[in-house]
């Protein structure tokens, strides 16, 4: 029987997994690491891990292919994925890919424990794990995307009106894994956003920050505007009267490749 960690950290670079294990430790979670994706696999194969953070680019097996393993390998501990070289692309392909978030570098500390709280509260909530069935049982449920819709991740969602405008939004798993919303900050009417790039930031109750990503590329023509009186419109309708934006696409044909039809979600 192998041993119990909440996070394993993947890093080529010593300095990064000594940095990321002292400010995980500093919040009371447990840590393994391993410099290469490799090594780490086979330590995925011995002990249980409620959350892996993975570097991109490293030698010999990067990000993606270990991504790709651990989905062959039906490895069910959510992976963050990090790297120094932060391009939309990176961040699209690492969602596409499987990866629960992605957190480029360098980050800071508030970045780095949001993103591990919104990893261990998601494997809490799909119980995906020996340790977090037996340590954290709930009753958290959550809605999927609609059929017609498509997801970045399991972070935000898009859907493309009869006018040819999309209405973009939060997935529910997402505000279920960051909690009850207490504050939203918003892009302007006319600004552009970009997929993968942030286009807002929720503000919980537990005073914590957390960016979410666009699903696609577009120039805001409406904001929600009832989310800055009623917030709670976020979780309680996310997929209808909870949208964040409306925005004119600029490339929807090719984007919509990078994103998963949520009708695969009900297959």
């Amino acid at each position: 029987m192998g041993k119990e960690f909440d996070i394993l950290i993947i890093d080529d670079e010593q300095v990064i997994i000594d940095a990321v294990a002292r400010l995980c430790s500093a919040e009371g979670w447990s840590v393994d690491w391993a410099k290469d994706a490799a090594t780490g696999l086979e330590k995925t194969e011995n002990n249980q891990y409620q959350l892996i953070i993975c570097d991109i680019m490293m030698p010999e097996m990067d990000g993606f292919q270990f991504l790709e393993r651990v989905s062959d390998k039906q490895i069910e501990s959510p992976v963050i994925v990090t790297t120094g070289f932060s391009t939309v692309e990176n961040a699209v392909k690492s969602l596409y890919s499987g990866a629960m978030d992605f957190l480029a570098k360098p980050f800071t500390v508030d970045e780095l424990v949001s993103a591990v709280q919104r990893g261990l509260n998601y494997n809490r909530i799909l119980g995906s794990s020996p340790v977090s069935r037996v340590q954290y049982q709930t009753d958290v449920s959550y809605v999927p995307c609609p059929p017609k819709y498509h997801r970045l991740g399991i972070m935000t969602w898009g859907f493309l009106g009869t006018d040819g405008s999309l209405k973009i939004g939060a997935t529910d798993m997402f505000l279920k894994v960051i909690g009850s919303p207490h504050g939203i900050q918003l892009f302007g009417v006319d600004e552009e956003i970009v997929q993968g790039n942030v286009c807002a930031h929720i503000v919980t109750e537990d005073q914590m920050t957390h960016s979410i990503l666009s699903p696609f590329t577009g120039r805001i023509i409406e904001q929600n505007h009832q989310l800055k009186t009623n917030i709670h419109l976020l979780e309680k309708d996310p997929y209808f009267h909870g949208w964040i934006y409306n925005i004119i696409p600029e490339d929807l044909e090719y984007e919509l490749k990078n994103l998963t039809p949520c009708s695969s979600d009900r297959m």
